[in-house]
């Protein structure tokens, strides 16, 4: 079936503006329960059963639709979030805006990602309107803690997509509006190292410089990183030592790291868990920060291929790409579940106050979704 979505425009408009005037920053878990609460009210209206997941940082959001098929058929995963970046108080400089051309809205998170909530919102509405149910069961997650490397989301997701046919993340898409249809992997390491203090001048023979081996380890790992575009290797902080005539006792630095495949994750991370100390008196401790694992892509992506026909019935062109970024699709494609990122409204300036998206973008990720949410794959 044909979805419009035009009708549900100044109803978009409105829930936009609510959403993105409630400011939620990673980590402010009573502004994250304030837009909790307004998106349960919102998709409980339209047929969710809701639960919440209690994390560090607040509860994240599990919504259930009952589809026309069994459940024991197997769900479809919807992927989104709640957090934003920027700080409370950029709505009174840069409030929510519909501009001159009636399709450009600006705002912190409007892009980024709650122009998607809004979308999904207005999917369920389209079907309700025609009477009709999703042809699986779906679960929507949405973390609170996205932005910052879905410490905790990554445990939720995880659980909801066991027994996914299919997964769809809501992140913006790549420019023009193309889906996503791979991510590289990312990690966040931090290097420590201790060593022993020591007069650099009457006793430097006593002492172990944490410096000099942490520049070592740091060394030993760049060396295994694979080149660029399989991998990339970036010496985020470095700090150590006390004072010039002191053997540094402690350092540390930490690392961003980039992987294409999962051959070159392999190769990274293999090399950081390996890492032992080449001096005597030194001791090497490494902490995974925060971890994605890469989303090698497929172009044959059948999940993609059966929504670029679908938009075509709406007379719209979806191409596919790689993105550089990593996010929680990182984890369903990487499960080998059939994943495909991208599904938010077209825009720009994500994380930046030059934040903005497409109305008319976001009224047709809607009609999209509720065309792929009726139409089994074998009609496509």
């Amino acid at each position: 079936m044909r979805f419009d979505a035009e009708h549900l425009r100044g109803r978009a408009l409105t829930r936009l503006e609510t959403l993105v005037m409630a400011e939620s920053p990673s980590g402010e878990p009573e502004l994250l329960q304030i837009v909790n609460a307004d998106l349960e009210q919102a998709y409980r209206a339209l047929g969710a059963r809701i639960s919440r997941d209690t994390g560090p940082h607040g509860d994240h959001l599990i919504c259930e639709w009952p589809g026309d098929g069994a459940p024991s058929d197997g769900h479809i995963l919807l992927i989104g979030h709640s957090d934003t970046v920027l700080p409370v108080g950029t709505t009174a400089e840069r409030p929510f805006r519909l501009h001159d051309d009636k399709d450009t809205v600006t705002g912190p998170g409007v892009y980024d990602m709650k122009g998607s909530l809004v979308a999904i919102e207005l999917a369920f509405a389209l079907l309700r309107e025609h009477g009709l149910a999703p042809r699986r069961p779906v679960r929507l997650v949405v973390v609170n803690d996205e932005e910052i490397g879905s410490p905790d989301g990554r445990r939720v997701i995880a659980a909801q997509a066991e027994g996914a046919v299919a997964a769809l993340g809501f992140e913006p898409p790549l420019p023009g509006g193309a889906l996503k249809t791979g991510r590289r992997g990312v990690a966040r390491v931090r290097i420590d190292v201790r060593g022993v203090e020591a007069h650099a001048g009457l006793d430097a023979s006593l002492g172990t410089s944490a410096i000099d081996e942490l520049i070592d380890q740091i060394a030993a790992v760049r060396g295994a990183v694979p080149a660029p575009p399989a991998a990339e290797f970036n010496i985020g902080t470095i700090s150590g030592g006390t004072r010039a005539n002191v053997v540094a006792g402690a350092a540390r630095a930490e690392l961003g790291l980039r992987f294409a495949t999962p051959v070159a994750e392999a190769a990274v991370l293999g090399a950081l868990d390996a890492l032992a100390p080449v001096r005597a008196g030194a001791e090497v401790t490494v902490t995974r920060l925060s971890y994605r694992p890469a989303w090698e892509r497929d172009p044959a992506n059948p999940l993609a291929a059966h929504l670029a026909s679908l938009a075509a019935e709406l007379g719209l062109d979806l191409a596919t790409g790689t993105s550089g970024g990593a996010g929680d699709t990182n984890l369903t494609g990487a499960l080998g579940i059939p994943t495909v990122d991208g599904l938010g409204p077209d825009g720009a300036g994500a994380h930046s106050m030059a934040e903005r998206a497409s109305i008319n973008s976001l009224l047709a990720r809607a009609a999209l979704l509720a065309a792929y949410l009726t139409t089994p794959e074998e009609s496509a």
